[in-house]
């Protein structure tokens, strides 16, 4: 779990030159060294270039003070301190890959890559993304160590219960508002015709494979997997990692320097080749192709569901029931639509995290009323496109903590509690023998840890 997200501050610091527009005494450096962790320096335009970064994805910083800020960076630099000193390894495809990810959400909310490039004072997207590597790589340093010190701090429900007793009831925390939404997905039907395309199309790759050529620059050329494309399909699992059963039962059944027959899961047709046996995990490099829908079918499947959101306005059936009948995602029609965001099963969500996690869906239902049916939206993001329309089935305000009613929310602020208090006794018992240094002008800010060395 990642402490900085639920106490609203970012655990990535994107840093980058431009500087934020909020005022500072004229005499000031521009870009004077504030403090020091270690090897690590935190400048002044670190704390203007985080409330920018925040400017660009749309995050609510209005609680985020520069004093807390700073105190949340001189966490993030001592746990990646720490992580060095523990032999902790981020390799640079991982970084790479995170920065892809991140420019992509960037170029999401603003609209153009080149957009982002300029915001960010940049001649190209090449050097911002050199700019990024060495903050993206200590931020994961950091993460994994601070991921390591809370990773076995549990919870019992006595300690729930004692969390909550511990405030008077007009204390009680805040709940804020959540949604519980329910949606209708309904894909174009894909032609046997197509299917066989991709089946021979994977063929033909297999083929070259088995003829000389490199199953990974295949991959780069062919696969329509994102999470492997820039890596020639590259995966390590063994049998616990959260990979679909099909996939996994294929990888498994291969023999070393093996390539698969085509094969289908969900997300579409698969080869795989088994490249190395490393006791229980797998070196493996796969190739995705999905079956693409023709115009007819996109058309019928858009016929199809405004005639269902239309019966649903007429009142002729109920959203729910027409989850059930026609919604072809498993994983929600059978509960009338309503939609998960956890793997515990919560069917509640906070706005916060409905803009940090589910950005398109966000849209959807913000400006919708308890009970409202959202226009359907058609969706090509995945291997498999959709149209899907949602409804917001209940909304619930704003208020205090019902120890019933709230108790997963109430759990997981208990659960941060008690990480919170296991980081500071790390942080407070490494401080004597770690170098720090602050800077006069936040001397005097009440952080949470004893980096003044009181």
């Amino acid at each position: 779990m990642n402490l900085f997200k639920h106490i609203g501050i970012l655990a990535c610091l994107f840093l980058t030159t431009l500087h934020h527009s909020f005022a500072q005494p004229k005499d000031k450096l521009i870009d004077g060294v504030i403090a020091v962790v270690g090897p690590h320096i935190i400048l002044e335009s670190d704390i203007e270039k985080f409330y920018l970064e925040s400017d660009i994805k749309q995050a609510d910083m209005s609680e985020i003070t520069p004093c807390k800020l700073l105190g949340s960076m001189l966490e993030n630099k001592m746990f990646a301190h720490h992580a060095v000193q523990d032999s902790i390894v981020v390799t640079d495809q991982e970084v790479n890959d995170y920065i892809d990810g991140q420019i992509d959400r960037m170029v999401e909310v603003t609209g153009s890559l080149d957009y982002v490039v300029k915001m960010y004072k940049k001649r190209n997207v090449e050097e911002l993304r050199t700019a990024m590597f060495d903050i993206i790589k200590t931020n994961k340093l950091a993460a994994i160590k601070q991921n390591q010190l809370v990773e076995k701090v549990q919870i019992t429900p006595e300690e729930v219960r004692q969390y909550f007793n511990s405030f008077t009831e007009d204390k009680h925390p805040m709940v804020e508002e959540k949604y519980e939404i329910s949606e209708i997905v309904i894909r174009p039907e894909i032609s046997k015709e197509e299917r066989q395309k991709v089946i021979d199309k994977l063929n033909e790759i297999r083929q070259d494979v088995l003829n000389g050529y490199s199953f990974a620059s295949r991959a780069t050329l062919y696969t329509e997997d994102p999470g492997s494309v820039k890596s020639g399909g590259f995966y390590r699992l063994n049998k616990k990692t959260g990979f679909v059963k099909e996939f996994k039962d294929v990888a498994f059944s291969l023999k070393e320097g093996e390539i698969s027959e085509p094969f289908e899961t969900d997300f579409g047709y698969h080869i795989i080749y088994l490249e190395k046996i490393n006791g229980p995990d797998l070196d493996i490099r796969h190739i995705l192709i999905a079956p693409k829908p023709t115009e007819e079918a996109i058309s019928e499947a858009k016929n199809k569901i405004d005639e269902l959101r239309l019966r649903i306005l007429n009142k002729e059936i109920t959203f729910a029931d027409a989850a059930r009948m026609y919604s072809q995602e498993k994983s929600t029609k059978t509960n009338g639509g309503l939609m998960t965001f956890s793997e515990f099963g919560e069917t509640r969500i906070g706005l916060r995290q409905l803009m940090d996690d589910y950005r398109e869906l966000y849209y959807m239902v913000e400006k919708l009323q308890e009970g409202e049916v959202s226009q359907p939206v058609y969706s090509v993001r995945t291997t498999k496109p959709e149209f899907k329309m949602v409804e917001l089935t209940h909304k619930i305000p704003e208020h205090k903590a019902d120890f019933v009613l709230d108790y997963m929310e109430i759990k997981d602020q208990a659960l941060l509690d008690k990480q919170r208090k296991v980081i500071a006794k790390w942080i407070n018992d490494n401080v004597d023998n770690t170098y720090i240094f602050i800077s006069d002008e936040y001397k005097n800010c009440e952080f949470q840890s004893n980096w003044i060395k009181k």
